[in-house]
């Protein structure tokens, strides 16, 4: 296993934030970028962990080209929130489990370069998605830390996270192995907020018409010489 390196003499060394290059090259990939990021931040919400995406990873310090920038990471262990970029030496932690979108374009940097590093830096799972199926046959594929090298996961199942993966269209599902619940992506949460607004005002309506029928009761038998209030006390 591979740790943070460390030169003789330290200085004052910058570490960028940014390449100016695209955060994903199709919207197929910038879109299940985006909903992994949020499904998983949103599930480990109040705990000692972290969900960045496409920020750089730096893993020697001192020496700033050596970085990759992972499509999603999860990091234990580390004080929520984002940050500009992850340095290892500072943070104490490398991530638990790397997602990259992977595509024909990007196959052998994925497949060769990134899982090896990933592989020497300790990184528990690397999963990759090829929402187009370009090259990944099921889309997905993820390989588990076994005694310092990896091996292909054939349960889809993410040992740290707790999840069950699955491929549905050009998404990563996610479900919760202790409950079965599905995380709902960005889309189906909207759907589900619309849906529960719906029964509201559903609800709300059907009271008021109540309220109405009751109401115009009670002026039928003020009509017939009738106290409704009285009735109400009896």
């Amino acid at each position: 296993m591979t740790s943070a390196l460390t030169p003789n003499q330290r200085s004052e060394v910058f570490y960028p934030s940014s390449d100016g290059e695209p955060v994903a090259e199709s919207y197929a990939h910038l879109c299940v970028l985006l909903a992994t990021l949020e499904m998983l931040r949103q599930y480990l919400a109040g705990q000692q962990a972290t969900v960045l995406a496409n920020q750089f990873l730096y893993y020697a310090q001192g020496f700033p080209k050596l970085r990759v920038a992972p499509d999603v990471m999860v990091i234990f262990n580390v004080a929520p929130g984002g940050r500009d970029n992850y340095k290892v030496w500072e943070e104490g932690e490398v991530p638990s489990v790397i997602f990259e979108m992977t595509s024909a374009g990007t196959k052998n940097h994925d497949q060769e370069f990134k899982k090896t590093l990933y592989e020497q830096l300790g990184v528990k799972e690397y999963w990759l998605f090829d929402p187009r199926g370009e090259w990944v046959q099921g889309q997905l594929r993820g390989y588990r830390l076994r005694q310092d090298s990896y091996e292909l996961i054939t349960d889809n199942r993410s040992e740290p996270l707790g999840l069950r993966l699955q491929v549905e269209g050009e998404l990563i599902s996610f479900y919760r192995e202790d409950t079965g619940e599905k995380l709902l992506n960005p889309t189906e949460q909207a759907q589900a907020l619309r849906e529960a607004q719906q029964r509201i005002d559903a609800e709300a309506l059907a009271r008021q018409e109540a309220e109405q029928q009751v109401e115009q009761l009670k002026q039928r038998l003020r009509e017939m010489g009738i106290d409704p209030e009285q009735i109400e006390q009896e």
